[in-house]
């Protein structure tokens, strides 16, 4: 049971992944990037049959709802609004355009974590996969005050 001194999940997560996101443009970096990288994905599985991005999106949600509603209902939106564009891209360009998206994204990754000096967290905990759209999330939540 969570008490005020217990820290939540979602808490100590964000806070994990935070120790090797400290320098500033590679934060700067990770708030373009990742979410690119979510678009891309989305946009290879998309081109893969829709359905198959919905069922991703459904189970990041699930995963998402188990940590924080605040955090699902963001992410929620955003993959919401990415679906939404992907559907609207005209047909044979989806694919090539997100394996595009998804390499440059990732290359930028690599260059924010070589500045930084520290690896990527997602080679200690393959979990902070899915974090780290919930860390640019919270740099949102923070600046406009929404709790999670």
């Amino acid at each position: 049971m969570y008490t005020a001194s217990t820290p939540r999940a979602i808490d100590v997560l964000l806070a994990r992944y935070g120790e090797s996101h400290r320098n500033p443009v590679n934060e700067l970096i990770h708030i373009v990037c990742i979410p690119a990288i979510v678009f891309s994905l989305l946009g290879i599985l998309w081109a893969l049959h829709p359905a198959v991005a919905l069922l991703m999106v459904a189970a990041a949600l699930a995963y998402y709802v188990t940590l924080s509603r605040t955090f699902a209902l963001g992410m929620g939106v955003m993959a919401g609004a990415m679906l939404v564009l992907l559907a609207m891209l005209p047909n044979g360009t989806v694919l090539p355009t997100s394996i595009g998206v998804f390499v440059a994204a990732w290359l930028g990754q690599f260059v924010g974590h070589h500045i930084e000096g520290k690896k990527p967290s997602f080679f200690d905990d393959l979990r902070f996969l899915l974090i780290g759209p919930l860390f640019v999330l919270s740099i949102l939540y923070r600046r406009i005050r929404v709790a999670w």
